[in-house]
């Protein structure tokens, strides 16, 4: 279902999952819904209220006398009346409180308070396990439900505390899905009816498992693209200082003094000497990793295909030209690396016979049969050598089934993560300057990230590996 002509009141609690935000925000506008924003104050901490103005382009609420985003003293009570659903996501332990007891201190309590009984309310708590599982917030919880609000249940993974359990919020699909669901069923039940059909469908979306939903609206996920690119080249450094869940790379003391050896770039199979087979990878991505490496203080071992690009300062740079020649200097200095990053676009075959000089066309005739063998799997050999301190990181550009082969490869490469990027979608693969990736680890869930540049993505994807250190 889309959401055409939906208004959605989106409320934001004090939960570090709030910088999954902008991406439902991006999801319910492609889907032709518009959102007005209410964060906690404790939630504009984890999420920048400029970044949420300039995707919904409207004021975003955030306290309860603000004048300057707020219009007549009960407008709270026209804003709960004129939206078509409300979604709180993510519900803090502390939101939670407030809501089953009708504490109105804050706009966001205040207006899902107003809510008319048949606008439906959605909670998405976000949390540690052991709040989670706390007596006082399942009682939170049975009251809220008993007043007929719909609990979209916590996912499992890996926690902002490190540890592993229920409490993570849920990917944007699975929230807007059941947002879709309550809206469909809002015109003929009333609020207080609609929970108990509605936690069921809600327990559905929120499966993790390989099934046709959860495939099919993971493609969707190449697509949302955050607006935040109209902020690009006016206010970049401003939106990067406001929201503190950027971490700075040199914040991330784990990777200090680490050895890292990356790969990057194409490698070319040699025909002859004057014609090869390759690909068209620029080695963009993997040289903006080994910059983010160094600059989170790493001690970064840059191995290059054929490529036209500096060097990153500070970085030791070792150029080959092969899928031989890489596969050898990545085995040798693997055996002192802490982390391989393995990005290059290593060629899967070469050349049986390689012919000294040039091959004349004329004495080749007008068909040439070219015998390929397969080239060393650096990867596969990495993964299999890798030792309980080591971390080994690989790439997988897919045409299709992208979600599903990168774990695929996770599995049997036994690599600890896999970044999956798409040969067919825009702002992905080869050549561009922006990237669109989804991460897979073996310790967490899975972690879609917008479109933006590659030096932007290889940063996001070195804080990422950080945690597999912890």
């Amino acid at each position: 279902m889309d959401f055409t002509g939906k208004r959605i009141v989106l409320g934001v609690s004090g939960s570090i999952a709030a910088y999954k935000t902008p991406l439902l925000v991006r999801e319910i506008i492609r889907r032709g819904g518009s959102v007005r924003v209410i964060l906690t104050p404790s939630a504009a901490k984890f999420v920048s209220s400029l970044a949420l103005q300039n995707l919904t382009k409207a004021s975003v609420i955030v306290e309860m006398f603000d004048t300057s985003v707020q219009s007549g003293g009960s407008w709270h009570i026209h804003l709960a009346q004129e939206c078509d659903a409300m979604i709180i996501a993510p519900a803090s332990a502390a939101t939670l409180a407030r809501l089953a007891t009708g504490l109105c201190d804050s706009a966001l309590i205040a207006v899902a308070v107003s809510l008319p009984q048949e606008i439906p309310l959605l909670v998405a708590p976000a949390m540690d396990s052991d709040m989670w599982r706390h007596p006082t917030t399942q009682r939170n919880i049975k009251q809220i439900k008993a007043d007929g609000a719909i609990i979209i249940q916590p996912d499992k993974g890996e926690l902002a505390s490190g540890l592993y359990g229920v409490g993570r919020l849920p990917e944007t699909d699975v929230l807007a899905n059941a947002l879709a669901n309550a809206l469909s069923s809002s015109g003929s039940i009333s609020r207080t009816e609609t929970h108990y059909v509605s936690d069921e469908i809600v327990s559905m979306y929120a499966e993790k498992s390989s099934n046709p939903l959860q495939e099919s609206v993971e493609r969707d996920i190449w697509n949302v693209e955050m607006a935040l690119e109209e902020l690009k080249n006016s206010a970049t450094d401003k939106r990067s200082t406001e929201n503190n869940t950027h971490i700075s790379l040199a914040e991330l003391p784990v990777f200090r003094g680490k050895n890292v050896l990356i790969t990057a770039g194409p490698t070319y199979e040699k025909i002859d000497d004057v014609r090869f087979i390759g690909n068209f990878s620029s080695g963009k991505m993997g040289f903006a990793l080994a910059e983010a490496a160094r600059t989170a203080g790493a001690n970064v071992t840059l191995i290059a295909g054929p490529t036209q690009l500096a060097t990153p300062e500070g970085v030791q740079r070792i150029d080959v030209v092969s899928a031989a020649e890489m596969f050898a200097v990545a085995a040798e200095h693997f055996q002192t690396a802490d982390c391989a990053v393995l990005a290059a676009a290593v060629a899967d075959f070469t050349p049986a016979e390689v012919s000294s000089g040039k091959l004349k066309k004329e004495a080749l005739g007008e068909e040439v049969t070219l015998r390929l063998l397969r080239s060393p799997d650096i990867l596969a050999t990495l993964g299999k050598r890798k030792t309980g301190r080591q971390v080994v990181i690989g790439f997988a550009l897919e045409a299709e089934n992208e979600i599903e082969n990168g774990r695929k490869k996770l599995h049997n490469k036994n690599a600890d993560m896999i970044i999956v990027n798409s040969a067919a979608k825009p702002g992905s693969g080869f050549q561009g300057d922006d990237n669109t990736v989804v991460i897979i680890s073996k310790f967490a869930a899975d972690r879609p990230l917008p479109r933006m540049s590659k030096r932007e993505c290889a940063a996001e994807i070195i804080k990422y590996a950080a945690e597999l250190f912890g």
